[in-house]
C-alpha cells in the first residue's frame, strides 16, 4: 500500500452476521480483512441474531460519540488487519408459509443506519445484495459517500423484478458501479435492470480488483483542495445573504417585474441574487442594470430546459441559451460562455429533473448543486441532493424557486462577498444555508393568481401598479 491512497469503507451484508456459512458473510469477512491489511479503515455493517451483540454495539456507538471524537472514532484501529463489526439490529427469525425459516425485517435497523451514516466519514459504502427491504437497501438509502453494490447469487428476485422493478430500478440508480461475482449473475441483473455490471469472483483476488476499483470511484469526486490565498482574501469581505433561483414576468410562469423582485431582494436583505429565468436571460440583464441602485448584486443566470434530462442552471452568463439540447450540449455551452454550472432540485421526481443517469456523464463539469428548494414537495428528494453533493465533494448551493415576490429569500445562503465566479465558488464552499419555514400551498396558490387565474389585461393593470408602488413613480 505504500504511496497508495487508502480509504474508509463500509461494507454491509443484509444477512444475520452469526451466518458465516451464508457465502456473502463469508467472502464480505474475507475481503474486509484483506483490505484492512492493506491500511484501509474498514467496517462491517451486518444485523445480528444476538441481542447482546446489538447492545454491545449500541454501547460502542453511544461511547464513541460521547468520547469528543464521534461516530468516526469506530474506524479507529480498522486498518490493522482486523475490521471494526456493528451489529446494527436485531434480526427476528419466523416460520414461513412452507415450514422453512426465513428472515423477517430486521428491528431498528433503519435508524441505526441513519445516525452511523450521516456522521461516519466513509469514502465508500459497499452494499451486497441490496435488494429492499434490507441493510443493504437501507445503507443505500441513506449514503453520502460512494456506493458500490456487489450482486451474488444467479438468483432472480420475483418481488424485486415484477411488482416492485420501477422502485428497486431507481434505488440501484443510486450505486455508482456495480459489481457480479458470476458471469450468469451479470446476465440475470442486466435482463432485469439494464446497467454495466463488472464481473469480479469472490475468490482470493478480489481485494486487489475491488481495491483498484475504489481508486477509480475515488478520482470521480471533486479536487476539495482549496485556494487558500483566494480564501483568506475572501474572509475579510463582509457576509451578504444570497438566493441563488428566482423568476421575473420575462419566465411565462411568473407575473414579477424585474423592479418589484428587486425591491423585495432589498427589503428581505439579500445582499446578491441569481435571475434565472426559463430559457431567457433578457430579464437577468435588465435586473443586472438597474440592481446596483437598488443596492442589490445581481447575477445573470438562465434556467435551461434540455431536450429530456431536466433542467440545468447556467451562472455568470452572457447570452441566452436555447432549450432543447442535450444536458452535456448545454453544459458545454455554459462553459463556452465562461459560466458557472448549477444543478437546480435534482431528483425531484415529481418534476422532469436531472437523475443520477443524467448527473453522472457529465459530473465533472457540475459546479454546484442546489441541495435545497422549498418547493419541492417532497423533503427526501432535497436530501438526496446533499447526499449526492457530499459524495462527489461537490458545493453546495440554495434557493427560494420563487415565481412570486412572497417567496423570496425563503432560503439565503450566507457568504462572503464576492465577485466573479471564481470568488463566488470559493465563497459558497465556505458558506451556510439559512431556511426560514414557508407554505408551499400558498406560494403556489399566489403563483396562480397571479398568473393563469387573472386575465391578461388585468395582469398588466397589475404590473403597472406594483412597479409603480416599487420604484415609487406616480401614475402618468
Amino acid at each position: 500500500m505504500s504511496g497508495s491512497p487508502t480509504f474508509s469503507i463500509a461494507h454491509v451484508t443484509p444477512f444475520p452476521w452469526e451466518a458465516q456459512e451464508n457465502e456473502v458473510n463469508a467472502y464480505v469477512k474475507r475481503l474486509a480483512g484483506e483490505l484492512s491489511e492493506r491500511g484501509h479503515r474498514v467496517l462491517i455493517l451486518a444485523p445480528s441474531r444476538s441481542p447482546e451483540q446489538v447492545r454491545a454495539s449500541r454501547r460502542q456507538l453511544r461511547a464513541a460519540k460521547a468520547g469528543g471524537g464521534g461516530a468516526s472514532s469506530l474506524l479507529k484501529g480498522s486498518d490493522k488487519g482486523t475490521p471494526t463489526l456493528v451489529a446494527i439490529g436485531e434480526v427476528l427469525d419466523v416460520p414461513g408459509s412452507s415450514g422453512r425459516r426465513r428472515r423477517a425485517l430486521p428491528v431498528d435497523v433503519a435508524r441505526t443506519l441513519e445516525e452511523l451514516l450521516t456522521q461516519l466519514p466513509l469514502d465508500f459504502i459497499h452494499v451486497h445484495e441490496p435488494f429492499p427491504p434490507s441493510a443493504s437497501s437501507t445503507a443505500l438509502r441513506y449514503s453520502r459517500a460512494l456506493n458500490i453494490g456487489s450482486f451474488h447469487a444467479p438468483t432472480e428476485r420475483l418481488l424485486s423484478t415484477t411488482l416492485a422493478r420501477r422502485f428497486v430500478e431507481s434505488f440501484f440508480g443510486r450505486l455508482d458501479v456495480r459489481v457480479a461475482s458470476r458471469p450468469q449473475t451479470a446476465e440475470l441483473m442486466e435482463r432485469h435492470f439494464p446497467a454495466e455490471y463488472r464481473v469480479i469472483p469472490d475468490d482470493e483476488s478480489a481485494a486487489e480488483a475491488i481495491e483498484a476499483l475504489y481508486g477509480e470511484l475515488a478520482r470521480r469526486r471533486h479536487d476539495s483542495r482549496e485556494d487558500q490565498a483566494l480564501r483568506r482574501r475572501l474572509s475579510r469581505r463582509k457576509l451578504i445573504d444570497v438566493d441563488l433561483h428566482m423568476h421575473t414576468d420575462h419566465s411565462s410562469d411568473c407575473a414579477t417585474p424585474v423592479d418589484v423582485l428587486l425591491a423585495t431582494a432589498r427589503e428581505q436583505g439579500l445582499g446578491a441574487i441569481a435571475v434565472t429565468d426559463h430559457n431567457e436571460i433578457s430579464g437577468a440583464l435588465e435586473a443586472r442594470e438597474k440592481g446596483a441602485a437598488a443596492g442589490v448584486k445581481v447575477i445573470v443566470a438562465e434556467e435551461v430546459k434540455t431536450a429530456s434530462q431536466g433542467e440545468v442552471i447556467g451562472l455568470f452568463i452572457e447570452e441566452k441559451i436555447e432549450r432543447g439540447m442535450s444536458m452535456e450540449e448545454t453544459v458545454a455551452e455554459i462553459k463556452r460562455q465562461g459560466g458557472l454550472v448549477y444543478v437546480p432540485h435534482p431528483f425531484d421526481r415529481m418534476h422532469a429533473v436531472p437523475d443520477y443517469e443524467h448527473l453522472l456523464p457529465v459530473l465533472e463539469d457540475v459546479d454546484a448543486i442546489e441541495v435545497f428548494n422549498p418547493r419541492v414537495a417532497i423533503g427526501a428528494f432535497n436530501e438526496e441532493a446533499a447526499r449526492f453533493a457530499a459524495k462527489y465533494r461537490i458545493p453546495a448551493g440554495a434557493g427560494s424557486d420563487s415565481h412570486v415576490a412572497q417567496g423570496l429569500g425563503s432560503v439565503r445562503i450566507r457568504m462572503h462577498a464576492f465577485d466573479g465566479p471564481e470568488e463566488f465558488l470559493q465563497s459558497l464552499r465556505d458558506a451556510d444555508i439559512l431556511t426560514k419555514p414557508t407554505s408551499l400551498i400558498y406560494v403556489q396558490a399566489l403563483k396562480f393568481l397571479q398568473t393563469k387565474a387573472t386575465p391578461a389585461g388585468a395582469r398588466r393593470a397589475s404590473r403597472e401598479r406594483r412597479v409603480r408602488r416599487a420604484t415609487g413613480t406616480k401614475r402618468k
